[in-house]
């Protein structure tokens, strides 16, 4: 199964679309030719569609927001977008550090 989508092209008369009723944010005046591509999608992808209108995804994807909170808090505020030093061992203890400040800052306000 290949994860890339393979994509229908379709081609138009550009004097039917100079005409056309319906041109209006699709034919641009000048243009020498007017195409219209549809993905094909994947067994994957039709997966992942299937599996988004579940319940289970729903009830899940409510409490995302609060998840991205805090990782935007350790990405922006306490510098764990980039290593300060070379090393996964010196990376790891980065992530610890940050991670043990969010969660200590999290305690603190919940006192």
């Amino acid at each position: 199964m290949s994860g890339v989508n393979q994509v229908d092209t379709y081609y138009f008369d550009v004097e039917k679309c100079k005409h056309c009723p319906l041109k209006e944010g699709c034919y641009k005046d000048g243009a020498k030719t007017k195409t219209y591509s549809v993905s094909i999608k994947s067994e994957l992808h039709q997966d992942q569609m299937a599996f988004q209108e579940t319940e289970y995804y729903k009830e899940k994807a409510k409490h995302r927001y609060k998840i991205e909170a805090k990782n935007s808090e350790l990405k922006n505020i306490h510098g764990y977008d980039r290593a300060i030093s070379y090393g996964i061992t010196n990376m790891q203890m980065q992530g610890a550090i940050a991670i043990f400040t969010v969660n200590l800052k999290r305690i603190l306000k919940l006192m």
